[in-house]
C-alpha cells in the first residue's frame, strides 16, 4: 500500500544526492500539469518562482518542484528539471517554445558534509530520471541527505533528520498527500503525546528548545542555517486561491510538529499541487493537508539514520 504523496495521482518524486557530501535534491512531477499555489513564512527563505503561485498572476500550472540542498546555491539545480521537461514536451506554451515552469526550494546544509559540493542541474536532471510512482523513499535520501535539526545548541548538539511523506485517502479516490525536507531549528514534537522526538541533544538526552532560549537575549546568525520545505498535493480540483489555502492551512501541521516554527532563522515554505477533477471542498483538502505534512514531517525524523 503506498500511504507517501504518489498515492495522489499525476505525481511522481525522485531523487539524487552525493552520499559523500552530504546533500541532495528531491523532484517532484506533475509533467501533466498542476495548480499550484505557496505559503512562504519563515524568515530566511531561498526559492524560486513563488509569485507567479500567487492568485492575480497569469500562469497557472506548474509541472513539477524541485526540494534541494546547497542553500541559495542550489536553486541553480532547477535547470536540470526545466531540462527534462522540455525535452518530454512539457511546459507553458509561449508559441516558440514550451517554458515548463518549476518554482523550488532550498535548504542550508552546507555546514554538513561538504560546502563546496552542491546539488547541480546534472543531479536534479538524475532525479527527473529517478522519479517514481512508487512509495517514496525516506530517510536520508535527495534533499534530505545534508538534513538536519535541533541545532540551538550547534551542530555538534543536532540531530539527523530527513524526508518524510504521507498520504490520506479522505474518501474513496479522494487523496491528499505531502513530502517534507526537515531541516528545522527547533525540536520535532510528536503531535499525538506532545513528547520532543528529536532536536537538541544534551547531556541528560534531548534538550527543550525553547527551555534553553530562554537563556539567549537574542539569537545571533550561527543559527541561520535552517527550514522545512514541501509540498502537499491533492486530486481535487482547486483553483489557483485553492491552492494557495491549502498550502496555507498545510502551515499548522508544521507548526504542530516543530518547536518552535517560522523563526527568522528558518525559511519555511510550503508547495500546493492540485492535479486532478474531483469536486471537493477546499477547507476539507486543507485540513487534511495540515494532517499529512505533520506526519511527514514526523516520518522524516523517524526514518533519518542515527
Amino acid at each position: 500500500m503506498n500511504n507517501t504523496i504518489t498515492a495522489v495521482p499525476g505525481i511522481r518524486v525522485g531523487h539524487a544526492q552525493n552520499d559523500e557530501a552530504r546533500t541532495g535534491c528531491t523532484v517532484i512531477l506533475c509533467e501533466g500539469g498542476a495548480v499550484g499555489g505557496v505559503d512562504q513564512r519563515g524568515g530566511a527563505p531561498g526559492t524560486r518562482e513563488t509569485d507567479l503561485l500567487r492568485p492575480l498572476h497569469r500562469v497557472e500550472q506548474v509541472h513539477g518542484v524541485l526540494l534541494t540542498g546547497g542553500s541559495a546555491f542550489g536553486l541553480d539545480a532547477t535547470g536540470g528539471v526545466m531540462r527534462y521537461l522540455e525535452e518530454r514536451g512539457s511546459g507553458f506554451d509561449v508559441g516558440v517554445a514550451r517554458v515548463p515552469i518549476v518554482p523550488a526550494a532550498v535548504i542550508f546544509d552546507l555546514a554538513i558534509g561538504r560546502a563546496d559540493v552542491r546539488p547541480d542541474a546534472d543531479m536534479a536532471y538524475q532525479a527527473c530520471l529517478n522519479a517514481t510512482s512508487d512509495p517514496v523513499a525516506e530517510g536520508n535520501v535527495g534533499a534530505g541527505t545534508g538534513a538536519t535539526v535541533g541545532k540551538i545548541l550547534g551542530m555538534q548538539s543536532a540531530m539527523n533528520s530527513g524526508v518524510g511523506s504521507a498520504c490520506v485517502e479522505i474518501i474513496e479516490g479522494l487523496f491528499v498527500g505531502a513530502i517534507a525536507v526537515v531541516n528545522a531549528l527547533g525540536d520535532v514534537i510528536d503531535p499525538q503525546t506532545g513528547t520532543i522526538i528529536a532536536g537538541a541533544r544534551s547531556e541528560d538526552g534531548l534538550a527543550d528548545t525553547l527551555q534553553v532560549m530562554r537563556n539567549f537575549q537574542a539569537l545571533t546568525s550561527a543559527f541561520a542555517s535552517n527550514t522545512i520545505i514541501g509540498v502537499v498535493a491533492t486530486n481535487a480540483k482547486l483553483n489557483k486561491e485553492g491552492a494557495n489555502k491549502m498550502a496555507q492551512m498545510a502551515q499548522a501541521g508544521l507548526a504542530r510538529t516543530v518547536r518552535p516554527a517560522h523563526t527568522m532563522y528558518d525559511g519555511d515554505t510550503i508547495f500546493a499541487l492540485s492535479t486532478g477533477e474531483l469536486q471537493a471542498d477546499v477547507n476539507l483538502i486543507g485540513a487534511f493537508a495540515a494532517e499529512v505534512f505533520a506526519e511527514a514531517i514526523v516520518r522524516g525524523v523517524r526514518a533519518a539514520t542515527t
